[in-house]
């Protein structure tokens, strides 16, 4: 097949990861929205959900029973978790799929099923679902059909742990994240918790050891330390639209001193376009990367001796979600990387 024209089908193009996902593919060279499904908002225009990206020439949106897709080339899910699933399972085989909820992200199912409350609805999936982590599994991604792109609080976390941990330069038993979001992150769904004077003017955690990013961030951190880790990790929801940053505290490890952790991360993400360390001083911020698929970090010493304090930035809807498929999707169909995710964060 050409990858000159890439037909892609959004399966809940009524979300924010999947408005955009769409908005991309409408920068990009070679993705053609073939197909929007979104049975809430069945048999309207794209411009009546979402009108900001009513000046392209986009398919009304349709229920996932009245899909064509026999029309695409490769899925693109964007559905809540625990749903998408058994609708991959009679997706037809010539598909390529990228995933963009948590369903095939757990490698083992008796995680997924204490996690996410019910059992794997499609086990004999699972093995081949790849782990999205573009930057840490190109290779096995390249070759793939299902694709498991990393959950946002995950791709901030994995991006900063996963060298120094596998460089044995920190204690895996002893990291503390502290993470930070926007309200896109919790969806699009009417939801209390996310109206507008439940979190304007304030802060608060959620899902206090319970959040089901947990696991996730421990699957991928365990394999780099070789043995099994548990993380402390806390997110909590911010008064802003997009946007998110961790500050994960660490404990050094065999001598190592935050200089160390430096070297590290600047050598492994030399040669990445998308992950950059931040120089000394520079305080990464939700603005730095806003509306881009970058991710910045950092390293600073912290004033307890044998510790450091480590700062990852992001946009959670871009590298977070739906910039992640972008970049998988061309590894999928052997695209440059880089292609429909080159421009500049939005600032102010």
């Amino acid at each position: 097949m050409s990858t000159d024209r890439i037909r892609v089908g959004v399966l809940g193009a009524s979300g924010y990861t999947g408005a955009d996902l769409v908005r991309l593919a409408m920068g990009h060279p070679n993705l053609e929205i073939a197909l929007m499904t979104a049975d809430r908002h069945a048999g309207k225009p794209m411009q009546a959900v979402f009108p900001h990206l009513g000046m392209a020439d986009l398919p009304d949106l349709v229920t996932v029973a009245e899909a064509d897709w026999d029309a695409c080339d490769v899925a693109v899910c964007g559905l809540p978790h625990g749903t998408t699933q058994e609708i991959v399972a009679g997706l037809p085989g010539h598909l390529k799929i990228a995933d963009m909820s948590a369903d095939f992200r757990l490698r083992d199912i008796g995680t997924y099923a204490e996690w996410y409350g019910h059992e794997h609805r499609a086990p004999y999936l699972q093995p081949e679902a790849v782990y999205g982590l573009t930057e840490y599994y190109r290779d096995a991604i390249a070759a793939a059909r299902l694709v498991a792109c990393p959950g946002c609080y995950p791709t901030a976390a994995l991006l900063l742990l996963l060298p120094i941990v596998g460089a044995g330069l920190i204690d895996p038993a002893d990291i503390v994240i502290d993470a930070k979001s926007g309200t896109s992150g919790a969806g699009r769904g009417l939801k209390e918790g996310t109206l507008f004077c439940e979190v304007a003017e304030g802060i608060h955690p959620y899902g206090v050891a319970s959040h089901r990013h947990a696991p996730e961030i421990e699957q991928e951190v365990s394999l780099a330390a070789g043995r099994d880790v548990l993380v402390n990790f806390t997110p909590h929801l911010m008064p802003m639209n997009r946007g998110e940053l961790l500050t994960t505290y660490v404990r050094l490890s065999g001598g190592a001193s935050a200089a160390d952790l430096r070297a590290c991360l600047e050598t492994r993400y030399a040669a990445e376009p998308f992950v950059h360390v931040a120089p000394e001083g520079m305080a990464p911020a939700t603005r730095h990367v806003r509306g881009s698929n970058h991710v910045l970090l950092q390293v600073y010493a912290d004033r307890l001796p044998g510790r450091a304090i480590l700062v990852s930035t992001l946009d959670n809807l871009v590298k977070g979600s739906s910039g992640q498929a972008v970049q998988n999707i061309n590894l999928m169909f052997g695209l440059p990387e880089t292609a429909g995710l080159e421009q500049a964060p939005l600032f102010p």
